[in-house]
């Protein structure tokens, strides 16, 4: 039994679907299927069963999880000990991130984290908060940069910055014409493009029940470039981060800012404490507040 195995049936328990698990490890899904079946085959019994709906845990698979998890977090925290005894960052560490982090905050940061630190290995893995919340939760991810609230207790939660949330609009769209801050009260008629879950979907949702009022979607996607690239190319407006929005006339949208009083972002870096943390995990976390301090300063709400 290998802790590849353990990480590929955790994922899937987390995931529910094969096809994600497979993204967020960086696996095809036939290799994750073979996975799953050598460490069925060393239990010697069924975990997963797959439906139309996702794969859903046998009984023996509920009953296998939390040794599972339990057997990982002992291994990582047997690492963890070893590296320390060392002293020297390497290895693997996976590193859960938001979508608009991973796409515009995290190329410049991991670039120069891989020249200084060569020995390690990063794994990223793209996700809404709570997905994130729970993966690190679990052990299945070292570190994760996410959007505040964080609802559990037993995890250590360092804020990294606080942003507006700002209107990203297809160029010489009548909201640039305005040339003032929009309210979200006044957009329930608009068009939207969304990441659904994320803190710029929530609160047009917000605004729009406010109203009385269904938003009128025209494309969901997962992904922060794509949000971009539909907003450039006219089908909608969106609610994005202001670090999306950052260098927009590069990415050939307009920026719309919104009244003052709209909701923000508060993005934070969560793990479950130094104890549990690699010398990879604890570079990484040093170097992701370093760039945060050198790029932004936290501002209040």
């Amino acid at each position: 039994m290998t802790s590849e195995q353990l990480r590929a049936f955790l994922h899937v328990a987390r995931e529910g679907r094969v096809s994600t698990a497979a993204r967020g490890l960086g696996l095809s899904q036939s290799g994750l299927s073979r996975q799953l079946q050598s460490l069925e085959a060393e239990v010697g019994t069924r975990l997963l069963v797959r439906t139309p709906s996702g794969a859903v845990l046998t009984d023996a698979g509920e009953r296998f999880l939390p040794h599972a998890t339990r057997a990982l977090e002992a291994l990582a925290a047997g690492r963890a000990e070893l590296e320390r005894l060392s002293g020297t960052p390497r290895g693997p560490v996976v590193l859960g991130t938001l979508p608009t982090v991973g796409a515009y905050l995290l190329p410049d940061l991991m670039a120069a984290f891989t020249r200084s630190h060569p020995e390690v290995r990063p794994r990223l893995s793209q996700d809404h908060a709570p997905v994130l919340e729970e993966g690190v939760a679990r052990g299945t991810l070292d570190l994760a940069i996410l959007s505040l609230p964080v609802r559990r207790v037993d995890l250590v939660t360092q804020l990294l910055w606080d942003e507006p949330l700002v209107l990203a609009v297809p160029r010489g769209h009548r909201l640039t014409r305005l040339g003032r801050p929009v309210a979200l009260q006044e957009l329930t008629d608009e068009t939207w493009v969304r990441i659904p879950g994320m803190v710029g979907a929530r609160a047009v949702e917000a605004a729009c029940e406010a109203r009385g009022v269904t938003p009128k979607v025209a494309l969901e996607t997962d992904t922060a470039e794509a949000l971009g690239r539909m907003v450039e190319r006219g089908l909608g407006v969106a609610v994005v981060p202001q670090l999306m929005a950052t260098d927009a006339p590069a990415h050939g949208f307009d920026v719309v800012p919104l009244t003052r009083g709209s909701p923000r972002r508060q993005v934070a870096l969560v793990h479950r404490g130094q104890g549990y943390l690699t010398a990879a995990a604890r570079a990484l976390k040093d170097a992701i507040a370093e760039h945060v301090k050198q790029r932004f300063r936290p501002t209040p709400r």
